[in-house]
């Protein structure tokens, strides 16, 4: 690419996304404040570890086979893709048991793609978008409630890719804030977002977990959702994906996020311009 040229989300790489989303994780607070019992650890070490063993043994395992997978785990990290590995192969196993004991709404992972702090908006509000921001006009409307019902002034933030598969923040070209924000219910819990329907996108193949999925002979596919945080004081926190009907990798994500809790059911918009939908939360006190 020479100096005139302007990269676009086109020209994306494994490596520039996994290094900023490594480069998030470290940002976050997530790994602050650890203190792990030295059983809890090394229980938890052990029997991975003999997971790892017995595997070995069961597939004699040859050291060239040793060998690749030392080289594949090296390039994991030069990459700066170990996010990635994590939130698309194993998350949604540590979501399930920590989420398993909720009486409301479903959740499932967050992904390696969450960016904090989006920009506010009251009820009605409309995401930031390109002029030209391709796809179909998307309203949802819903309402955050409690487990007996009632209404809750809480907010969403919401973060998804746009049409052709790609996040802001992650992928040149992009404006900052493209598809993500944050929206404030009103006093009720009522709120009503307008964006733009997000494409079904392969998880990026060009890095380390590419090399893996290739060498599987897996798909990288997952399929179109919108990702939401969602919260109110005094309850629990619901970190969720929205997927679409008759898309066809719902059933076979390769993330494992899918529920059938989380399937929306978006309708030709009245006005005749798009979708609309609706879907509310229900919220967990807090413990």
């Amino acid at each position: 690419m020479t100096m005139s040229q302007t990269a676009t989300e086109f020209d994306a790489k494994a490596a520039e996304s996994g290094n900023k989303a490594t480069e998030r994780f470290k940002e976050s607070g997530k790994r602050a404040g650890i203190d792990v019992p030295k059983e809890r650890v090394s229980l938890l070490a052990r029997e991975v570890l003999e997971a790892v063993y017995s595997t070995i043994r069961e597939h004699k395992v040859t050291y060239a086979e040793y060998n690749a997978l030392k080289e594949w785990l090296i390039s994991v990290g030069e990459d700066g893709e170990w996010p990635l590995f994590l939130d698309v192969w194993v998350e949604h196993v540590v979501e399930d048991v920590a989420t398993e004991n909720r009486k409301g709404s479903k959740g499932t992972i967050e992904g390696p793609y969450y960016v904090p702090d989006s920009p506010a908006q009251n009820t009605p509000a409309r995401l930031p978008r390109r002029d030209d921001e391709p796809g179909t006009e998307l309203t949802w409307k819903g309402q955050i409630r409690d487990l007996d019902g009632n209404g809750l002034p809480g907010k969403v933030e919401i973060w998804h890719a746009d049409g052709a598969g790609f996040y802001s923040q992650y992928a040149p070209g992009l404006p900052e804030w493209n598809l993500r924000g944050t929206v404030l219910a009103d006093e009720n819990g009522n709120f009503e977002i307008q964006t733009m329907r997000p494409a079904p996108y392969q998880i990026p193949t060009d890095g380390a977990c590419g090399k893996l999925i290739a060498a599987a002979g897996w798909h990288a596919w997952r399929p179109a959702h919108i990702h939401v945080k969602v919260s109110a004081p005094g309850h629990e926190l619901i970190t969720a994906q929205l997927y679409f009907p008759g898309d066809a990798h719902n059933d076979d994500d390769i993330a494992s996020a899918v529920k059938p809790e989380l399937i929306l059911d978006p309708k030709p918009a009245a006005d005749g311009k798009g979708e609309e939908m609706v879907y509310d939360f229900i919220l967990d006190p807090e413990d």
